[in-house]
């Protein structure tokens, strides 16, 4: 099943699914507790990210190309850092290339997001995949200058400025992706595909991830997971490729559908 998130044009945010023909049909009850189809057309008056998550975790370097590409070696373990749920971003909506904390090197990452379904703690990697409610497309944007140059070691600070997490532009539940490690994943920058491989390349798979990420540690419904990007990132290009005012930036899974967002500089950096 495919599960939008939409508000309506009184700005009430409701559940829709997403039929094969295209129609949308409102849900009743919780996302997360076996939600039911109302019968009633969805008034989609605006698309948007179809989970609002309550943690954002993150994997990096979990592509063999990739890590080759960065000339990283291959980690022992999940490398783990976060971002914020305000750089959630909706489908459509804008990437902002920060100017207050100016970045000049910002740079795109398609990656496959799990949303978690379930509450969960160490869970074993045999019954990993029984907590999820689904997958969407994600870009991890993220400003090398500040993750590698001026970000004190951490890579946070480069990677949680607000819209740099977009998601969408549906939510695809795991009954109807029962191999999350055999997936199309492609970044296509104003329309050429510049990241264009399969998420069998991950160094620790979907299962993988979430028994490490469960170790003591408890993951909450509408905790979304990253899960690492494939080899073409703009930073390893010659010359590098930076994200640009103007640019349109897809992030397409197969079985999922595309991600489309636009790139702005940000606007009203002064003071709040």
């Amino acid at each position: 099943m495919k599960i939008i998130r939409y508000s309506d044009k009184h700005h009430a945010i409701y559940y829709a699914i997403q039929h094969a023909d295209g129609r949308f049909e409102r849900l009743d009850g919780c996302v997360f507790e076996h939600p039911t189809p109302s019968g009633e057309v969805a008034d989609v008056a605006k698309l948007l990210a179809p989970i609002n998550p309550v943690a954002i975790y993150c994997i990096g370097l979990n592509y063999r190309r990739h890590a080759e590409e960065t000339g990283a070696k291959i980690p022992e373990r999940p490398i783990l850092f976060m971002k914020a749920p305000s750089t959630v971003q909706n489908p459509g909506d804008p990437i902002e290339i920060p100017t207050r904390l100016a970045s000049y090197e910002v740079d795109y990452e398609c990656e496959l997001a799990i949303v978690i379904g379930k509450k969960c703690k160490n869970v074993s990697r045999e019954n990993a995949l029984e907590h999820v409610l689904g997958y969407t497309c994600a870009n991890d944007v993220s400003a090398r200058d500040w993750q590698i140059k001026w970000g004190g070691s951490q890579w946070c600070r480069g990677k949680t400025f607000d819209t740099f997490a977009p998601l969408g532009p549906c939510l695809v539940t795991a009954d109807e992706i029962p191999d999350p490690n055999n997936l199309g994943i492609r970044t296509i920058l104003n329309g050429r595909a510049v990241q264009d491989w399969n998420t069998g390349d991950m160094i620790f798979d979907v299962p993988s991830i979430i028994e490490f990420l469960s170790g003591s540690t408890t993951l909450l419904p509408g905790t979304v997971i990253l899960t690492g990007t494939p080899h073409g990132v703009g930073m390893a290009a010659n010359p590098p490729v930076w994200l640009k005012p103007g640019d349109s930036v897809t992030i397409d899974i197969d079985g999922i559908g595309s991600l489309t967002n636009p790139v702005v500089l940000e606007k009203n950096a002064g003071a709040a």
